[in-house]
């Protein structure tokens, strides 16, 4: 679980996102080795995954994007597993439950690139059927500040505030 100050950090670090310590501890309002201890104990716990950079698909040259569900031959979740991870236009893949077995999100150079990726995965012999909608806007946009603010609220920082 992450707290207050957790989460005051991660947001500093979204609105600034090139902010070293000693301006993120100014923003925060906590010390330098506090910044540096919580941040370091986040990465390790794997709350923080990196540090990369956001890209618009559309504007690197992958306007078309869609959502791909996949029913699978029982028994060949590795086989796909491999097939998905072999194929650049696989942004990720999920496992999931209901009717589809996978559900994919898949980015295009056109209509016509996201149909030759959709050929190639229900080409495939581990994939008994497959189901796509294709994006038309994003509406909310990927974001995990508001989760983490709300499983935060009402704990108290476990670090004393900068003096």
């Amino acid at each position: 679980m992450v707290d207050p100050l957790d989460v005051a950090l991660i947001e500093a670090m979204h609105l600034h996102p090139r902010v070293g310590d000693l301006e993120l501890s100014r923003i925060v309002g906590v010390a330098r080795a506090t910044v540096q201890a919580r941040l370091r104990k986040l990465q390790e716990s794997g709350v923080i995954t990196g540090y990369a950079p956001d890209i618009d698909l559309a504007a690197a040259g992958h306007p078309v994007q869609a959502f791909v569900t996949l029913q699978i031959v029982q028994g060949s979740i590795d086989a796909v597993t491999e097939e998905l991870e072999s194929l650049p236009s696989v942004l990720e893949a999920f496992i999931t439950s209901g009717e589809a077995d996978i559900v994919c999100r898949i980015a295009a150079t056109s209509h016509e690139d996201l149909k030759d990726t959709l050929l190639h995965i229900s080409g495939s012999g581990s994939v008994a059927r497959t189901s796509s909608v294709i994006v038309l806007s994003e509406l909310v946009p990927m974001r995990v500040l508001p989760v983490l603010r709300k499983g935060a609220a009402g704990s108290p920082p476990r670090a004393p505030a900068f003096r």
